[in-house]
């Protein structure tokens, strides 16, 4: 397999193949990332194409120097899944709006002990609404407002979500022990 600085050569050169190289390479890390925001495989499928759109359009702007070039196409992947869920004229999920006063506490991570495979089989017992602001907040690092601002729903919502996603897990953990 050629290494990743010729792959991505060609890519900046608009050459087919290198593109394909380079999207089959990362398609299964891609997938699963997509999955986090979308039941069905057409929609996931869609996030990936979109975002590796971006990826192609704007491989010029990777600069080597700021980070890792898998950071950043996971990066421009997962803000392309972001747009079209917040795009997507009918959902399949309603988000329920949640008032304040319900309870939420951000404890430690439930995953930092898990490996990768492990905390995709938990996630996706969650459900779509929840698993995605727990992947974006335990996984992807954003915070509640970034949250709130990426998916257009109320602070309370994503507390609520990531409360509850602490609690059905916690029930996950102790039967899986």
């Amino acid at each position: 397999m050629e290494n990743l600085k010729e792959i991505l050569a060609g890519c900046k050169r608009k050459e087919r193949q290198s593109q394909e190289k380079l999207y089959r390479q990362f398609y299964p890390v891609l997938f699963a990332l997509c999955k986090n925001f979308f039941e069905d495989k057409h929609d996931v499928v869609t996030a990936i194409n979109n975002g590796m759109m971006k990826v192609f359009k704007n491989l010029h702007q990777y600069d080597a120097a700021k980070g890792e070039f898998f950071n950043w196409m996971y990066t421009t992947v997962r803000n392309a899944a972001l747009t079209l869920l917040r795009d997507k004229k009918t959902q399949t999920f309603e988000y329920e709006e949640i008032t304040e006063s319900m309870y939420f506490e951000a404890n430690e991570n439930p995953f930092t002990e898990l490996e990768y495979h492990d905390i995709e089989v938990y996630l996706n017992q969650l459900p779509i609404a929840t698993r995605r602001i727990c992947g974006l907040f335990y996984l992807d690092g954003f915070s509640v407002k970034e949250i709130t601002e990426s998916l257009a729903i109320k602070e309370g919502t994503v507390k609520w979500h990531l409360s509850e996603s602490r609690n059905r897990l916690k029930i996950i953990f102790e039967k899986s022990l």
